[in-house]
């Protein structure tokens, strides 16, 4: 078989099994600077077991990558791959059970485009817990902010 159509096999199977997360209402920007904040420091490599839960496209070239529900890491590559922000899947090549920086391959596929590949710069663990808990207060802000001002009550009036 083709070196093409294995890629394209396995887009197909990353594209039918994952899926982007959501945003909850975030600009990009916001996104990024939210998800930078709570970045560990940067690894070499980190465990891929050929499948993941997730990615959420960050901005230029800059995604998270969810391993399982509670674990994530922000993944930045080399330039240029702005292509990663309008992806509709995205693939890793055969890491033997790893995903290196500096080494490893991300294939972004779009229905519209031909897969590109993108070298990965930077592999950065996410505090998972503190991102979701910065969303819901960030939610919870903007509730409060949209909500219409309730009229302050009128004091009865006094019978003198």
């Amino acid at each position: 078989m083709k070196r093409s159509t294995l890629l394209l096999s396995a887009l197909l199977l990353v594209s039918a099994s994952s899926g982007c997360a959501s945003s909850g209402g975030f600009r990009d920007a916001e996104r990024l600077t939210l998800y930078r904040t709570h970045a560990g420091e940067p690894v070499d490599s980190i465990q891929y077991t050929g499948h993941y839960n997730g990615w959420t496209p960050l901005g230029d070239g800059v995604f998270a990558l969810w391993t399982r529900p509670s674990q994530a890491w922000l993944v930045e590559l080399y330039s240029p791959c702005n292509e990663i922000e309008y992806a509709d899947t995205i693939g890793f090549r055969d890491t033997n059970g790893r995903l290196s920086a500096r080494f490893d391959q991300v294939y972004v596929g779009s229905h519209s485009l031909i897969p590109i590949s993108c070298t990965i710069k930077e592999i950065r663990p996410l505090d998972v817990k503190a991102i979701r808990t910065a969303e819901k207060d960030a939610r919870g802000k903007r509730q409060v902010e949209d909500s219409p001002v309730a009229p302050v009550p009128e004091a009865p009036a006094s019978g003198t």
